[in-house]
C-alpha cells in the first residue's frame, strides 16, 4: 500500500506544479484519471461497518491524510460511504478551512456532495473506436482528452455522450463507477461566540445550520433539515374505531411511498390480506378517502387498512 500511496503523492505534486490551462487540459486530465485509479485501490471494499435503519453514526474527527490512511482515515471514511446523510460539524470561527480539508479527503474517497452523478451517457462496446457526443458546448473536455482519459483504462471502443458542460473529474466519475452521492449538511456550531450581523451572513450559506451545542440553539432547525435531506415520510396508523397514533409514525423513504410500500414495511403478509385502505391527508381529496395498493401517501397522511 506505501508504494500506492507513493504514486499518489507524486501525482499531486505533479498536478500542483502544473499551470491550469487550454494547453495543459489534455495532461491533467490523464494524470486525474491515474489519480482515480490508484484511490480505487484504497477504497475499502463495502459490509462491515455502517449502520441499521435510522442510526446516527458519531464518527470520529476526519484529519487530512485520511483518505491516504492517517489516523484510521480509510476505516472512518468507508463507514461515511455507507450513509443516507452526512452532517459535517465545523467551528464557526474558523469553518472553511475546516470544511475544505474534510470535503477533500470525502472526495478523495469517492464521495460527492450535495451533488448528482454527472449526466454523460457511455456505454463500452466491441469495436469501432470512441464515439464522441456533445449536446452543448464544451469548455474542457475535447475528443482527444477524454480518448486519453478512457486509454488510461485500456477503454478504446466507447460510446460517449456529454450532455452537459462536463470536466475530466466528471468523466472519471462515471467511468470508475463507484462514487457515491451523498446528502450534506454543514453544521457550524459555537454562534454563541458570533455577532447577529454574522450569524445572518451564514444562514445565507446553502447546506449550513447554524447551531450551538453548549446551549442547544437552533436544533430545531437542524432536525428539520435533516428530515428534509434524508426525504422520509411520516405515515401514523389509525386501528378502527380508535384515533390516529401520532406518537410513533410509520417511517417511509420518499422513494417508496406507495400504500403497498407501507404494508410491506408493516409485514409482508399484509399485502396478502389487503381489501382497500382509507386515507386521510394530503395525497387525497375527501378525508377519508378509499385506495388501493398503488395509491401514493404523503408526509403526515393517517391510514386505515381494511382486510379481506
Amino acid at each position: 500500500m506505501s508504494s500506492t500511496l507513493a504514486k499518489i503523492a507524486e501525482i499531486e505534486a505533479e498536478m500542483a506544479r502544473t499551470q491550469k490551462n487550454k494547453a495543459t487540459a489534455h495532461h491533467l486530465g490523464l494524470l486525474k484519471a491515474r489519480l482515480a485509479k490508484l484511490r480505487r485501490e484504497l477504497i475499502t471494499p463495502k459490509g462491515g461497518g455502517g449502520g441499521g435503519p435510522g442510526e446516527l453514526l458519531d464518527l470520529p474527527g476526519i484529519i487530512e491524510g485520511a483518505k491516504d490512511g492517517k489516523g484510521r482515515g480509510r476505516q472512518v471514511i468507508a463507514v461515511a460511504r455507507t450513509c443516507n446523510l452526512i452532517l459535517i460539524v465545523l467551528d464557526v470561527l474558523k469553518p472553511l478551512g475546516h470544511k475544505k480539508i474534510i470535503e477533500n479527503e470525502l472526495e478523495g474517497f469517492g464521495i460527492r456532495l450535495n451533488s448528482k452523478p454527472p449526466n454523460i451517457g457511455f456505454k463500452k462496446k466491441d469495436k469501432g473506436g470512441i464515439n464522441l457526443t456533445a449536446t452543448c458546448p464544451q469548455s474542457e473536455l475535447d475528443a482527444e482528452t477524454v480518448k486519453s482519459i478512457l486509454a488510461e483504462y485500456k477503454i478504446h471502443n466507447a460510446d460517449v455522450t456529454l450532455r452537459s458542460d462536463a470536466t475530466a473529474d466528471d468523466l472519471i466519475d462515471v467511468v470508475e463507477g463507484n462514487r457515491v452521492y451523498i446528502p450534506c449538511i454543514y453544521v457550524l456550531n459555537k454562534i454563541d461566540q458570533i455577532s447577529i450581523e454574522e450569524l445572518d451572513i451564514i444562514y445565507k450559506v446553502p447546506h449550513c445550520v447554524p447551531i450551538s451545542a453548549h446551549h442547544r440553539w437552533n436544533f430545531d432547525d437542524l432536525l428539520e433539515k435533516i428530515w428534509d435531506y434524508l426525504k422520509l415520510v411520516r405515515i401514523y396508523t389509525k386501528p378502527k374505531g380508535q384515533l390516529p397514533d401520532y406518537t410513533s409514525p410509520v417511517v417511509l423513504p420518499y422513494s417508496r411511498t406507495t400504500v403497498e410500500d407501507f404494508c410491506m414495511k408493516i409485514h409482508k403478509n399484509l399485502i396478502k390480506e389487503f381489501k382497500y385502505a382509507l386515507v386521510w391527508g394530503l395525497s387525497v381529496k375527501h378525508n377519508p378517502q378509499k385506495v388501493g395498493k398503488d395509491h401514493t401517501l404523503e408526509d403526515e397522511d393517517v391510514i386505515q387498512i381494511v382486510k379481506k
